[in-house]
């Protein structure tokens, strides 16, 4: 083990070190990659081509061989010098520090933010990085903590980033690292430093001296954070000059926002910026709302009711701790994303589809209204086996079909009462629980996303029987995921359009707090 280490670190002291960008304004400086408001440094592409991000430094050209050389094909593969070696980025590498230390856990949240940069959702760079680093539920919270105000905070960071050094970090997880500390040292305005500025400097250095990818640079990421302490306003001022950084969002999606809602789209922008609250759904074959809260008070957990079924808790806690919650009285849920089953009118022995089922909150709450016959289909096995899980939790049953939406080879040809059609989308409603979205998606992710959409609409309409209702249902707030997609749909199949909410933007007042959505119901001609 010693002697891999010392050639780890043999080949990363031949990259070149990172250096900081000199503070004399006699020339320009000359932003890396990363800086914020160029394009390639808005977030991660996710797809099948390489994720966008910071660009490694390119391998130094061999020289050419002299004339009087033997011929390559003689001689064999030619070796690479060592200076040519690329060292291979360890994200999974555990470091030597104590668990419950601030160092271990901007170690996993910069680990966490490298691969939503190569392309991963957050959630599951998460669970990579607790399986990877062995992390106790402690320092797992920390670690997610961090992890999620970079990503909503990512914008700014990388703009700061880009004004201190010379040339974007490398290797990713560096950049992640230095984005995950100025995020702790720099909060949202009227949010109070989670640590103390000396204890996040000096914690950040000890987490690059534990990497063996990056200990040479543990003086470097010394002098940037203490630099962005020294000048703070003046880089926040040259740095929120630009959108991506001053909105925390990719450029196209400021424009997409701005074009789609020219009156609010700035409200919009700073609701998904928001920590989102925790969300509750009472069960009202188990309890009322009314008792629920006196459970609640009774516990000392300060909550409103915010919808017909829903609680906001004051201060969001670990579901463990939660009353009631493995017994299946509640379950987490948006209030906004509550309004789905109600609308469907639902009747004891009807049968019910859900087509897009996972992770099951709808598919729960459908049951917990009706006793019905209802069929979870999902694409995704292992999503699938989650909707069982929180069906099991709340003592209820479905069938559990395995299989696209837009496919009919698990149609057994019975037609259905009523359908909820939860389609895929960009997900731009939802931003504030999951700031990852908007740095993975593309621009071009809207149209694909509305046309696979459409597919879903137009195959389990056929599913439905003459008066059935189906429910068209997106996280999305671009009008060609949800208007548009429902005007289309109405016009294709004379579908009658019946009373819904339509597009509901992001919200958070004292009655009313949910995410961004989009209802639109139809009912099917007898």
């Amino acid at each position: 083990m010693a002697v891999l280490y010392a050639s780890t670190i043999a080949m990363t002291e031949k990259r070149p070190t990172l250096t900081l960008k000199p503070r004399s304004k006699a020339a320009p400086a000359k932003a890396g990659p990363a800086r914020a408001g160029q394009s390639k440094a808005a977030g991660p592409k996710p797809g099948p081509g390489k994720p966008a991000g910071p660009r490694p430094a390119s391998p130094k050209p061999a020289r050419p061989a002299p004339a009087a050389a033997a011929p390559q094909a003689e001689l064999g593969p030619r070796l690479r010098h060592s200076y040519e070696v690329k060292a291979v980025h360890q994200l999974d590498f555990c470091p030597e520090l104590p668990g419950d230390s601030l160092a271990f856990a901007l170690l996993g949240a910069a680990s966490s933010v490298a691969r939503v940069r190569a392309g991963s959702a957050l959630p599951q760079a998460l669970a990579a990085v607790f399986a990877a680093f062995d992390a106790e539920p402690q320092s797992r919270g920390a670690i997610q903590d961090i992890a999620y105000r970079a990503m909503r905070q990512l914008g700014r960071t990388d703009a700061l980033i880009g004004l201190m050094t010379s040339k974007a970090p490398e290797p990713p997880m560096l950049a992640g690292l230095l984005g995950c500390a100025l995020a702790l040292l720099d909060p949202p305005a009227g949010e109070a430093p989670p640590y103390e500025a000396f204890t996040v400097v000096d914690q950040a250095v000890r987490a690059a001296a534990a990497h063996p990818d990056f200990a040479h640079a543990k003086a470097m990421v010394n002098a940037v954070l203490r630099r962005f302490q020294r000048e703070r306003d003046a880089l926040l001022a040259d740095a929120l000059r630009e959108p991506p950084a001053r909105w925390n969002y990719p450029q196209w999606w400021i424009d997409a926002t701005r074009a789609a809602y020219p009156d609010k789209w700035q409200d919009i922008l700073e609701a998904g910026n928001v920590h989102p609250p925790l969300t509750l759904r009472v069960n009202r074959r188990k309890s009322s709302v009314s008792d629920y809260l006196d459970v609640l008070a009774g516990a000392g957990i300060r909550a409103a009711q915010v919808g017909p079924a829903a609680v906001r808790l004051e201060q969001a806690i670990n579901v463990s701790r939660i009353p009631g919650f493995h017994d299946g009285v509640v379950s987490v849920q948006d209030a906004g994303a509550q309004l789905a089953a109600p609308l469907l009118d639902l009747q004891d022995g009807m049968r019910v589809l859900d087509a897009c089922a996972a992770p099951g909150g709808k598919s729960g709450h459908i049951l917990e209204l009706a006793g019905v016959d209802l069929t979870a289909v999902d694409a995704d096995p292992e999503r699938l086996r989650r909707v069982g899980e929180n069906l099991g939790r709340l003592g209820l049953s479905a069938r559990l079909v395995a299989g696209g939406a837009q496919d009919r080879d698990w149609w057994d040809g019975q037609l259905f009462d009523r359908i909820l059609a939860d389609v895929p989308c960009t997900a731009s409603g939802i931003v504030r629980r999951h700031p990852d979205i908007r740095w993975l998606r593309r621009k071009s992710d809207t149209l694909q996303l509305a046309t696979l959409s459409s597919e879903i609409l137009d195959n389990v309409w056929q599913m439905l029987r003459p008066d059935g209702k189906l429910l068209f249902v997106t996280c999305s707030l671009w009008p060609q995921e949800s208007e548009a997609q429902a005007a289309a749909f109405a016009v294709r199949h004379g579908a009658i359009r019946l009373d819904a909410p339509g597009q509901l933007l992001p919200a958070s007042a004292a009655g009313e707090d949910h995410d961004g959505l989009f209802y639109a119901l139809f009912q099917k001609r007898a």
